[in-house]
């Protein structure tokens, strides 16, 4: 098996095209707009291969792309061009990232924060996005809940099959708290034959409950939780949820 978003990186963007990212980027930016946030420096973490990072930039903030894939960063600056405008992409562990001054907000979407799979280390990172947010600076953060993945996803097959590509999405509920999805691609080939290869992932489902003691552990005040991309509050039903917490002290 191979690491998770090695080979599957240059395949992401094509197999994730139904992900709704035009309306996630309409509420973060209506979420930093309500904070008066409407420029300056926004920090995105697991940025994967940029798309929401190219939105924001195309907005007018000064983006830095963060992700600890080397292959999903080489697609994110071949998406965005040689010379990409606004955008600076650095290779680092959410965990343990650095920055040289402070951020008007930090952004972390399409679950990627699931990927830390020990709450001690969600923790860390909540941290850190307070040590290099601006006075009162505001984290965005989506998430996916225990719900959806013991009831939504559970033990199924899922496949996505795309013009040249297609996948199989095998999930397993395992013993020790995380989800293991277990992931097959087929990638046509120049020649008409297909290349096959699989990767598996780690997430770990997270409640308001122990996010909001995370945060508020590290610093952060201020936090909402709402039905996704809504202005609903969230509820133990929601499968995806969006998070905000603002910065409160060094």
């Amino acid at each position: 098996m191979g690491e998770a978003y090695g080979e599957f990186a240059g395949v992401y963007e094509a197999l994730m095209d139904n992900v709704p990212y035009d309306i996630w980027f309409d509420r973060i930016r209506e979420l930093l707009d309500q904070d008066g946030i409407r420029d300056g420096i926004v920090a995105e973490l697991g940025c994967g291969t940029g798309s929401m990072t190219r939105r924001l930039a195309s907005a007018g903030y000064d983006m830095i792309g963060i992700d600890a894939s080397p292959d999903m960063l080489e697609q994110a600056r071949e998406y965005s061009g040689e010379d990409p405008e606004g955008i600076l992409y650095l290779m680092q562990d959410m965990r343990s990232f650095e920055l040289y001054g402070t951020v008007r907000s930090v952004v972390c979407c399409c679950d990627s924060i699931n990927y830390i799979t020990e709450p001690e280390e969600v923790g860390e990172v909540f941290r850190l996005v307070n040590n290099y947010l601006d006075p009162r600076g505001l984290l965005v953060m989506d998430f996916h809940t225990p719900y959806y993945y013991g009831t939504v996803l559970s033990e199924r097959t899922i496949t996505e099959v795309r013009e040249d590509v297609a996948m199989i999405w095998e999930n397993e509920e395992a013993e020790d708290g995380r989800h293991r999805i277990y992931l097959t691609v087929f990638e046509e080939q120049e020649d008409g034959s297909y290349e096959r290869f699989e990767e598996v992932h780690e997430q770990r489902g997270y409640s308001m409950e122990m996010l909001r003691q995370l945060a508020e552990s590290a610093g952060l005040v201020d936090i909402h939780f709402y039905d996704g991309y809504t202005e609903k509050p969230a509820t133990e039903q929601s499968e995806r949820i969006v998070m905000t917490a603002r910065e409160h002290g060094k």
